[in-house]
């Protein structure tokens, strides 16, 4: 059996979301935790429906898998600080779900971001 790469892995997971096979993706992530560091990737995607997607995930992890979702927060943090909002906005958003002590003080410094949207997602969320 052939290998395939964490770029064909990454690439196949976000058509896969785009095409509206989140559950799919769910059992995934179930079957292999390590797929959690695919996360701040997933997040860069252009596509608004694999960004989304992966909001509607994490929001089935946390149901399913409460525990393990916790593991994407070291991919998360480094979205913080990207150039693009939207990008910051999505990891706010994704610590938001996960909603651990360690995720939620990670969100706390955007409550002085530039862009007043995300100052009040992460109001919203810390609040």
């Amino acid at each position: 059996m052939t290998e395939i790469s964490d770029a064909e892995l990454l690439r196949t997971i976000g058509e896969f979301i785009e095409l509206g096979h989140v559950e799919n993706i769910v059992a995934m992530f179930k079957q292999e935790p390590d797929y959690y560091r695919f996360t701040g990737e997933l997040l860069r995607d252009e596509r608004f429906m694999v960004r989304m997607g992966v909001v509607i995930l994490f929001e089935e992890l946390a149901t399913v898998r409460p525990d393990d979702i916790r593991l994407a927060i070291p991919f998360l943090l480094p979205l913080l600080t990207e150039e693009a909002a939207y990008i910051r906005g999505e990891a706010v958003t994704v610590l938001g779900i996960i909603g651990t002590a360690e995720a939620l003080h990670a969100i706390k410094p955007l409550l002085n971001d530039p862009e007043p949207q995300i100052v009040e997602l992460a109001g919203e969320i810390l609040n």
